[in-house]
């Protein structure tokens, strides 16, 4: 079997094994692959994997051997379902192997716009500690998250597990997904109710067609001048230029985001440079524990496939 990893940096910069994929067959190993040489890096191909390439009916045509096909990631929105179905290609995810690192991210990204551990830091080795009067050195307000309320758009694993962690926080926690979770420790609004209540508002649903643009002018809007908005799920979900001028105007207070529309994120993406923006390079699961459970998962993934069972697989749904 030839197997062909396309982007192999962005999940192990070296700190990882590949054996558990090696073991499967001929393993060719691309730290990076433009996409004008993916059709040329996959042609002989029997199984593929990938992180972030993008894959479709050009990639497919030029590969005749290829019938299996892994993303390292939870969402797939990257490839081209409907063309894999045409070429008999089996699609698999791996699905849940980030949840609590992705929560730990979310809550993070939150700590820092409340409390500004970092400013902070910074503020008291320019010796402004102790040259202060007062001995005080906040230059902005310190947000206190007891009895306020977390709204969570999308109650998955991820989504549950970051309400959790405010729960714990001691922040009432409310959510609004397409399907209920028993399991979720919040209750469950309207869309527009979440929007409109939440102090908090974390993002947590895949990107959809009915999703994709869902924070935007209008809803960005309906929320509080004192909300804070945060990230962790997909840049499709959010109208960057919307964002920033909602934070730019005050519409909302803060945004906290580990994803954005384009990645990598553009020089021209307004988003630097807006007010109040706290911005990660998608990097939430990129704990070295996580990432090797990641691989872990994705060689049963094809082990799966190679005996007959359908393991995570995404090109059936629909």
């Amino acid at each position: 079997m030839n197997i062909v990893i396309l982007d192999a940096y962005s999940v192990n910069p070296g700190d990882i094994d590949w054996e558990p994929i090696r073991a499967f067959g001929n393993l060719a190993v691309y730290d990076h692959t433009p996409p004008e040489q993916i059709g040329e890096r996959i042609c002989d191909a029997d199984a593929v994997f990938t992180n972030r390439a993008r894959l479709g009916e050009e990639e497919f045509s030029k590969a005749p051997r290829l019938r299996f096909l892994c993303l390292f990631a939870t969402g797939y929105d990257k490839i081209d379902l409907a063309a894999a179905r045409r070429h008999s290609i089996a699609v698999c995810n791996v699905p849940g192997y980030s949840t609590d690192a992705v929560a730990q991210h979310t809550i993070a990204l939150l700590l820092e716009i409340t409390n500004r551990t970092r400013v902070l830091d910074a503020e008291l080795r320019k010796g402004r500690w102790t040259q202060h009067p007062g001995d005080c050195v906040w230059d902005a307000p310190l947000i206190a998250l007891t009895g306020k309320t977390f709204g969570v758009l999308g109650t998955g694993a991820i989504g549950c597990r970051a309400a959790l962690i405010a729960q714990a926080l001691g922040m009432r926690v409310i959510g609004h997904s397409r399907n209920k979770r028993a399991g979720f420790c919040g209750t469950y609004v309207s869309k527009e109710e979440l929007f409109r209540q939440s102090d908090v508002l974390s993002l947590h649903c895949a990107a959809t067609p009915e999703t994709r643009g869902i924070v935007n002018r209008d809803s960005l809007a309906s929320m509080k001048p004192s909300a804070i908005l945060i990230n962790t799920a997909r840049g499709a979900l959010v109208d960057s230029a919307a964002l920033t001028k909602a934070l730019n105007e005050g519409v909302i207070y803060a945004a906290g985001l580990d994803v954005v529309d384009r990645e990598p994120i553009l020089p021209e993406n307004p988003l630097l440079n807006a007010k109040n923006c706290l911005i990660t390079p998608h990097a939430a699961w990129l704990p070295t524990d996580v990432r090797s459970r990641l691989v872990d998962l994705a060689a049963e993934n094809l082990n799966s496939f190679l005996h007959n069972r359908k393991l995570n697989r995404v090109d059936l749904e629909g």
